[in-house]
């Protein structure tokens, strides 16, 4: 749907008004390496994509909010801003909307009256590109500038999304997803140091390579998978490294005084947490620098080493993932492919060179189709801007 189609879908919807409509949109995102560190202080690398939500929002003038989702057929959702903002079961994609509204009251932030909102999206829901955090972030972009809040910049939009999504929806996230959909740059992903947030852009260069994400179209449900658990079972890594080294997260180890204080973890299944969370910190900086002088064999390397560790130690991985991956391992062309998101389902992430793009899809689908009888998504990307008003 046009962008001139999805106002009049919104003015046939919602009808005529005096308010002036206005459109926003925001990006999903892939992270290329730096997998499970986001929420142990480590280091990302994700990119914004030129997939995401697009909303047409108008304000009300009463203090009643009104929703309405072209990717859902459950027609026009209502809550009141005079009611407690609650999660409630039957919400559904609703929660990440009233998530961001809480956050924002929250931080002190009044919302004086409510709004209409009708968005579409081209990001597939659950395939571990972050429709949750482009909506989150679309929805306080438009907030921002709706109620003409002052001093709320990306960066601060990013962070009450990712208080929306951890306190309020229940899923215990780091910054990553929201941070990259907020201050995605074209053409560049962010090395981002999570525990600080301090980031830099660095141009991805990949001479003829293609970023390809397969989706797997097994569906991952975060709230009510492993994430949180992955979290706890971090938590108590680092409270045992805690009693030998003078840390406040995971990724303030390197890989060296790891592997000489990890005999105090005394539970396998934290150290395999932590070695992988303290590991993917360093692969992820390593990888960096071989992409800023260009050696993009090395950078796939990496990224086929996070997959081992994601599957192995963080067991985030599935037999669909797993066979997507080892598939484009044994292509000619493939730089490096590994699982991206948080896992238990979701897509993969390659870097394939151009001449080798169809012969990937054609293989992938066909291995797929013979051992799941399913037929995975392609997705040949770039990296584009992050989120915006749309004049």
């Amino acid at each position: 749907m046009t962008r001139v189609e999805l106002i009049e879908e919104f003015l046939k919807r919602f009808g005529d008004s005096d308010q002036a409509v206005r459109v926003f949109y925001a990006p999903g995102r892939v992270n290329l390496i730096g997998e499970h560190t986001d929420y142990n202080g480590g280091h990302v690398f994700p990119c914004a994509l030129t997939l995401g939500i697009e909303g047409v929002f108008r304000l009300r003038g009463d203090r009643t909010v009104r929703l309405a989702s072209l990717n859902e057929a459950d027609g026009i959702r209502t809550f009141s801003l005079d009611d407690p903002l609650v999660l409630r079961e039957e919400d559904g994609w609703v929660s990440y909307v009233k998530g961001v509204l809480w956050a924002f009251q929250m931080r002190g932030c009044v919302i004086p009256e409510g709004f209409e909102m009708l968005i579409e999206g081209d990001l597939p829901a659950g395939a571990g590109l972050s429709s949750s955090a482009a909506l989150e972030v679309l929805t306080g972009m438009a907030v921002t500038r709706l109620y003409e809040l002052q001093n709320v910049n990306e960066i601060e939009i990013a962070v009450l999304s990712q208080r929306a999504e951890s306190k309020f929806v229940g899923m215990n996230c780091g910054i990553m997803d929201q941070f990259a959909s907020a201050m995605g740059r074209k053409g560049c992903a962010i090395l981002l140091n999570t525990d600080r947030i301090r980031y830099e852009y660095v141009p991805l260069h990949l001479g003829d390579a293609k970023i390809v994400i397969t989706n797997s179209k097994v569906k991952h449900s975060l709230v009510d998978s492993a994430y949180n658990t992955r979290r706890t079972e971090c938590g108590k890594a680092l409270k045992k490294l805690q009693l030998v080294s003078n840390i406040n997260h995971l990724c303030d180890l390197d890989v060296d005084k790891f592997e000489s204080t990890k005999d105090v973890i005394m539970n396998d299944t934290y150290t395999k947490r932590a070695r992988h969370v303290i590991y993917e910190n360093a692969r992820t900086i390593r990888a960096v620098s071989a992409l800023r002088v260009g050696n993009l064999k090395r950078f796939g390397e990496l990224m086929n080493q996070s997959h081992i560790s994601l599957r192995d130690d963080y067991e985030v991985s599935c037999p669909e993932i797993d066979f997507l991956v080892k598939s484009a391992w044994k292509i000619d062309g493939v730089i490096g492919s590994r699982l991206t998101g948080a896992g238990f389902g979701g897509s993969t992430v390659s870097i394939v060179r151009g001449d080798a793009v169809e012969t990937f899809r054609e293989q992938l689908t066909k291995g797929y189709q013979d051992r799941f009888n399913m037929t995975p998504d392609f997705y040949v990307v770039e990296a584009g801007d992050g989120v915006r008003e749309i004049p």
